[in-house]
């Protein structure tokens, strides 16, 4: 029985060592294999790094103020009689918007000029008798006094007219109409807007730093998504001698051409301003960044030597780099790669270092400074 069971357990010790040693080295075996394998290489497309002259820029948000822009107000209490004006029309200066009830006025106007009248006529009789000493020095004041008295009476009653005639103090265009007719119009009470928009300002905010870049007559273009596809261009006009203690930037305006008023007052523009300095830069792809929170890198095609005597194998080689400012399709490279190298365009996400790649640009998208994307 001792036997028995002793060469049992010999025989469950020889079993579990074979298929030890039978798995030992299938396991080597596939190791070994996994150390020669050598992925295939990747189809990617390419670029190379070139040098080019960007001109220097600053970018802003800017707001468009109209050069003359005011609501038009009434001076004084009264009745509103007519109203000359159409609600979004173009006026020019001098134009009757409104007229406010002014009988009383004028019926106090023809009595003041009836006394002025009679006072220039009293005037010219004293200057006849004063040589002629009829009449006293101090006479002939009193008289060249009532005549004087007379004429500012007439000339009040006049400004008051005046003021009631409401017109438009400069050219430009009218808003909506805040009156009705016959209504009774109290001093301050808004008529309708009225604004000046060709030419137009807009206005924006640069740092502090740039103040040494800035100055009058550099031009500049504006973008909005109010026009589509257009820029506009315009001239920096005035320069802030103050700087915005709490944001530590300058105010800058520039006035722009607006002939057919696309541009109004209020919008929001996106303003660039081209500086006369250029620089030189090297540029790629942006989709040949990888961004990552370490450091951005890109992979540089390069090729490799075999031992066959066959064509140089190509693989890449990761490469971190210091980037620049973006434009269009390109970003600049200020560190890290230099003119004429090859770096992988697209496809870089599926990439490891010193893998073998294949270059196929016939997919390769076109690459433009200024892109203008179209819905297709």
């Amino acid at each position: 029985m001792k036997k028995a069971i002793f060469f049992s357990v010999i025989g469950v010790i020889m079993l579990v060592g074979v298929l030890g040693g039978v798995k030992g080295l299938q396991i080597n075996r596939m190791i070994a294999q996994g150390k020669q394998y050598v992925p295939p290489p990747e189809t990617v497309t390419a670029a190379v790094v070139e040098s080019d002259t960007w001109p220097s820029v600053l970018t802003a948000v800017g707001s468009l103020e109209a050069v003359q822009g005011v609501m038009v107000t009434a001076e004084l209490t009264g009745k509103v009689v007519k109203i000359a004006f159409d609600p979004g029309s173009a006026v020019k200066a001098g134009d009757l918007l409104v007229q406010q009830d002014t009988t009383s006025e004028a019926a106090q106007l023809r009595s003041a000029e009836a006394s002025m009248e009679l006072a220039r006529l009293n005037l010219e009789r004293a200057k006849e008798l004063l040589p002629q000493k009829v009449i006293t020095p101090s006479n002939f004041d009193s008289v060249e006094a009532e005549y004087k008295q007379a004429a500012a009476q007439v000339d009040a009653i006049r400004a008051t007219i005046a003021k009631k005639t409401i017109r438009a103090p400069f050219a430009g265009r009218l808003g909506l109409r805040q009156i009705n007719l016959g209504q009774t119009l109290n001093d301050g009470d808004v008529i309708v807007s009225l604004q000046a928009m060709d030419p137009i300002f807009v206005n924006f905010q640069l740092p502090q730093q740039e103040l040494a870049k800035i100055r009058q007559g550099l031009p500049v273009t504006l973008t909005s998504d109010a026009l589509p596809g257009a820029t506009v261009a315009g001239t920096i006009t005035a320069v802030n001698p103050q700087v915005d203690s709490a944001t530590r930037n300058i105010r800058v305006q520039a006035t722009v051409a607006n002939a057919q008023e696309r541009l109004r007052p209020g919008m929001f523009v996106n303003v660039t301003l081209a500086l006369p300095d250029v620089r030189t830069v090297l540029t790629i792809p942006s989709t040949a960044v990888l961004y990552a929170p370490y450091s951005d890198s890109v992979f540089i095609v390069e090729n490799k030597a075999n031992d066959t005597g066959d064509a140089p194998e190509r693989v890449v080689r990761q490469q971190f780099v210091r980037l620049g400012e973006k434009r269009g399709d390109y970003i600049a490279v200020l560190s890290g790669l230099k003119a004429g190298e090859t770096v992988v365009s697209t496809g870089a996400f599926k990439l490891r270092n010193g893998q073998a790649v294949v270059v196929d640009n016939t997919l390769s998208p076109e690459f433009k400074l200024a892109p203008n994307p179209q819905e297709g």
